[in-house]
């Protein structure tokens, strides 16, 4: 059995966060979605939950950290350079901000970072492990 990975992220405006991700290439399953969450898909074994705050402290009474700190840096594969750029872009074009870090460009691999409108962290990352020396 494959294993799935649940990523929870609190957000601040549902609908605003779901047309981010949307706009990202995730996309909605309704099926487990509702008022105060929605599944966001982004693979067979990897879905986005975006909880609003008040379904969030129903899972835990550990604060919900400011949007302008990180916890955590979610890094997500791209099937190309270009689908690195797109996904940058579509964040900044969609109340997101994209390459909130400098841009990391060593041949082998290709990344950008970019923020959720709620500040959530993502890096969108290219590799070729082909083109990786025996050294690296």
């Amino acid at each position: 059995m494959t294993k799935m990975i649940f990523v929870n992220l609190p957000v601040t405006d549902l609908a605003r966060s779901k047309a981010f991700y949307a706009a990202l290439g995730f996309v909605n399953n309704a099926q487990f979605s509702d008022d105060s969450s929605a599944c966001m898909v982004v693979s067979e074994a990897i879905n986005v939950m975006l909880l609003t705050h008040e379904k969030w402290r129903g899972f835990t009474s550990r604060p919900i950290p400011p949007a302008t700190s990180s916890e955590v840096m979610l890094a997500i594969s791209c099937e190309s350079r270009k689908a690195v750029d797109q996904m940058n872009d579509a964040a900044a074009a969609h109340g997101g901000q994209a390459d909130i870090n400098p841009k990391q460009d060593l041949g082998f691999l290709y990344n950008r970072n970019l923020a959720d409108p709620d500040g959530h962290v993502w890096e969108a990352v290219w590799m070729d492990p082909s083109a990786m020396s025996a050294g690296n």
